[in-house]
């Protein structure tokens, strides 16, 4: 059974200074995890973890994360710019995006971040763009079709839009060795959320194996393999998460099968995890705030989807304490809600809980990747803050709750503003 990482009376005590809803991050929970993650991977000396900025933009987490020796996989200018300003520079940034726009792989090359292409076309508009193509540049690999494993269909990668085919890869390298690039990476993202310890290991032998046959007919200096991200976490409470250590360790023994007999071994390893980085490390808190007794129970909370959309937008199962409750035995069946005017803004349907008092704080396990970070402002809701629960107990505002002049301050170009600026002086906001 998940167990939250605050109890109830630590949830009262912050509350008193900071109203619900909010998303909570553990300290320890992220370093922890951190440390384990190199422990995994030390075997290869160049190995480096590339948060995925993307999972959860919040600079406090990021330079968490650097302390601990990451690095950050951006996707746009403003995810490179939160980067830069934590004081991660150059081969510490990996830029992976697509549909991208001149100005941010302007940007990129100016902080001289890692750019990974994701298709071919982009070599030409890179040049264009920058005036020149970097000494060192990664290509990112759609190898199609189905990607299977023992326990079945783990995804499509072809029917994703991102990398590409074989024979572009090949023409590529071609192409950019021609232009004067140096060294080269090599990037795929096969499949997302695999809770089973045999997908990096068996995309690592994938790209293991065209790595070879890359270099052989191409002659490239392959640098590193960048497995990027996919590796999951168990948001079933029954479901036995994933190992590292073992995911490491299979990596390993493929790469001494396949790199090092040809003479390979010295290409590092990068990985780019948000979610196994940080998902369970966070949770979204709310309060119990309306009852409603018609065709089902409803439990509405002050947290709606803007807090944490992925139940609404997937269907996702996210874990609920009912916290000082933890023992108590599940005989209610709720639909637990939030107040947006979208019949698909719950946060569980027909789940077995404690019975629910108004005043009771529940705990969305698992929100600390793509939680916050997926929020938005439908009905006029305003993002929550984000608390740190540091390892001496204490908790940290690393950002503000959202307030009407925020969710205002893009209409200043317009005369309503300043009939907006009088209402929120008379309400004192």
């Amino acid at each position: 059974m998940k167990k939250p990482f605050v109890t109830e009376k630590q949830i009262e005590e912050i509350t008193t200074k900071y109203p619900t809803p909010f998303h909570i991050y553990d300290e320890k929970g992220i370093t922890d995890n951190a440390r384990a993650v190199y422990k995994a991977f030390s075997w290869n000396r160049g190995f480096r973890e590339y948060f995925a900025v993307k999972a959860t933009p919040n600079p406090v987490i990021m330079q968490l994360l650097m302390k601990e020796g990451c690095g950050f996989d951006c996707s746009s200018i403003t995810e490179l710019m939160l980067s830069k300003a934590v004081g991660a520079a150059g081969s510490q940034i990996m830029f992976s995006s697509n549909d991208t726009p001149a100005e941010e792989y302007r940007y990129a090359n100016e902080i001289g971040a890692t750019i990974n292409l994701d298709d071919i076309t982009h070599i030409d508009f890179l040049e264009e763009t920058i005036g020149k193509l970097p000494e060192t540049i990664s290509c990112r690999f759609n190898p199609g079709g189905l990607f299977k494993m023992s326990n079945g269909i783990m995804d499509n990668p072809g029917d994703s839009k991102y990398g590409m085919t074989q024979e572009q890869l090949f023409d590529a390298y071609r192409i950019l060795m021609s232009k004067g690039v140096k060294h080269f990476g090599i990037h795929a993202f096969l499949a997302s959320n695999t809770v089973t310890n045999e997908y990096y290991p068996m995309l690592a032998g994938q790209l293991f194996e065209l790595a070879v046959s890359l270099h052989k007919e191409t002659g490239a200096d392959i640098r590193f393999i960048n497995l990027s991200g996919g590796v999951g976490i168990p948001y079933q409470p029954d479901q036995e998460g994933n190992d590292i250590a073992a995911i490491g360790e299979g990596v390993r023994k493929q790469y001494e099968k396949i790199l090092v007999p040809q003479g390979m071994g010295d290409i590092a390893i990068y990985t780019e995890m948000g979610r196994f980085m940080l998902g369970p490390y966070g949770a979204l808190v709310t309060k119990a705030i309306h009852e409603k007794h018609i065709y089902k129970e409803y439990i509405g909370v002050d947290a709606c989807a803007v807090n944490l959309m992925r139940p609404a937008m997937y269907g996702a199962y996210h874990h609920i304490t009912v916290l000082g409750k933890e023992n108590m035995p599940c005989d209610h069946v709720y639909d637990v809600t939030g107040s947006l005017c979208e019949n698909n803004d719950k946060f569980a349907i027909d789940r077995k809980l404690p019975k629910i008092e108004m005043g009771d704080y529940l705990f969305i396990h698992d929100t600390g990747a793509h939680g916050f970070a997926m929020g938005y402002n439908y009905n006029g809701k305003l993002w929550s803050a984000e608390l740190l629960l540091k390892e001496d107990g204490s908790v940290e505002l690393i950002r503000r709750a959202e307030t009407p002049r925020d969710y205002f301050a893009t209409f200043d170009c317009l005369p309503v503003y300043g009939e907006l600026n009088q209402i929120l002086k008379e309400r004192k906001e």
